[in-house]
């Protein structure tokens, strides 16, 4: 797997994904749960499938 997204894409990745999971928290909306910890995940390993799937990259 390389890297395909760059620094920007990461960041909000990451403090997207940290919102989502205090919304799932303090709302109890089940399905944020999932949503932010792949974007969580995806941010930390700079790695997004759908990036590869379509051949796209945000980084260099």
């Amino acid at each position: 797997m390389k890297i395909n997204e760059g620094g920007i894409d990461r960041i909000l990745r990451l403090l997207i994904g940290a919102g989502l999971l205090v919304a799932a928290y303090v709302s109890g909306i089940w399905w944020l749960w999932p949503i932010g910890g792949i974007l969580i995940i995806t941010g930390a390993i700079g790695w997004c499938g759908i990036y590869a799937i379509f051949g796209w990259k945000t980084g260099k």
